[in-house]
């Protein structure tokens, strides 16, 4: 089952390079933005697996962590890029 767990967490690997990719090459500002939540919710992902395969739970503690942070960074984004559309 760990190597299951492995095995997942690689693919969301790769989903989060193909997103790193996106984050540089963004066509605007919201695209580059989705991109980089798609990195912190793919790390969570990982973070999870890999706690499963490691028993390690003190990973889950640090995927609780990154979500926390990825949800106030798009709330954040989301007031600024608010805030800019309607002074235009």
């Amino acid at each position: 089952m760990n190597s299951f767990y492995m095995m997942i967490a690689l693919i969301l690997l790769v989903t989060m390079l193909l997103g790193l990719v996106r984050v540089m090459r963004g066509p605007s500002r919201v695209d580059r933005m989705l991109a980089a939540q798609l990195l912190g919710t793919s790390s969570v992902g990982i973070l999870l697996l890999l706690a499963l395969a490691f028993e390690q739970s003190a990973l889950r503690d640090v995927a609780l962590v990154f979500a926390l942070l990825a949800a106030v960074s798009g709330l954040a984004f989301v007031r600024v890029w608010a805030a800019g559309v309607l002074a235009k």
